[in-house]
């Protein structure tokens, strides 16, 4: 069976602490792959303030290019209505038959998996991993397998924010995002 990661996300920039939380998961648990998988329409935020489909999966194609482990899959932009991670591994599952899947979680969303749809169901169907975070509890009563990772406190918000302001995000992201941003400027106000 060939293991492998899925980071989901809005990724609206995906930066350098999403690529360092990926890596020191990709290494702890000897995974074949990690997939970073955008959102379309995540139930959980407002759709209208998330960057169009096709910017956030070039973002984090030109992020993930040279690490030949890290890979975009665009799953969810093929299906309509909320992304629900239950259906997706679904997809996934039937897509992948050979493959066993290791859902990463940031600490912060372990104690919301009681709201996620069908998580029971879920579990069965991936291992959870939780990247602990610094003031975050990881206690649940789920299964969740826990990775540590180095405190990276870089927030897609606060890039936009640098972008809206003029400011600099150099050393928050790779260059070449950087340069996409702003080739195609996103995140002006």
């Amino acid at each position: 069976m060939k293991k492998i990661g899925i980071f989901g996300g809005t990724f609206d920039p995906p930066h350098f602490g999403h690529l360092i939380m990926a890596n020191e998961v990709l290494s702890a648990l000897h995974l074949h792959e990690i997939w970073f998988m955008p959102n379309q329409n995540p139930p959980h935020k407002d759709s209208e303030e998330i960057s169009d489909s096709l910017h956030r999966m070039h973002m984090l194609r030109l992020c993930t290019e040279k690490k030949p482990e890290f890979k975009v899959q665009s799953i969810e932009f093929e299906r309509v209505g909320p992304s629900y991670t239950y259906d997706t591994v679904v997809l996934l599952k039937e897509q992948y038959p050979d493959c066993s899947f290791y859902f990463i979680i940031g600490a912060d969303m372990i104690e919301y998996l009681p709201k996620w749809h069908n998580i029971d169901m879920l579990t069965e169907l991936v291992q959870f991993v939780g990247v602990k975070r610094e003031g975050y509890q990881t206690e649940t009563d789920y299964p969740v397998c826990e990775v540590t990772a180095p405190i990276i406190e870089i927030s897609s918000t606060m890039i936009r924010e640098r972008f809206r302001q003029q400011q600099s995000a150099d050393f928050l992201l790779p260059q070449e995002v950087i340069g996409y941003i702003e080739e195609n400027h996103l995140y002006e106000s």
